[in-house]
């Protein structure tokens, strides 16, 4: 059941009533003030976004270079030797 348009007229004029006209323009005022900022707040994420993504692609990747576990292993025991002889 949706209301009918008395009834949205009914609210209207209370609201009216109760929070007076400039009251209900300042509030509407501050909703738009909102949502500006909101879609702002979004661009400037993009932006930003947009501009790691570039720099990303200027530095491309360093590679690790790590030694093999065995030679690691076969290292690791030579210094025991010189330590222990």
């Amino acid at each position: 059941m949706s209301p009918s348009i008395w009834q949205i007229i009914i609210v209207g004029v209370l609201l009216v009533l109760l929070f007076g006209r400039g009251k209900i323009s300042e509030m509407m005022g501050d909703v738009a003030k909102g949502i500006k900022a909101f879609k702002k707040g979004m661009s400037d994420d993009e932006i930003a976004a947009a501009e790691a993504e570039e720099e990303k692609k200027k530095d491309p990747p360093k590679a690790i270079e790590h030694q093999n576990t065995a030679t690691a292993e076969t290292k690791d025991s030579k210094v025991a030797q010189k330590k222990a002889g």
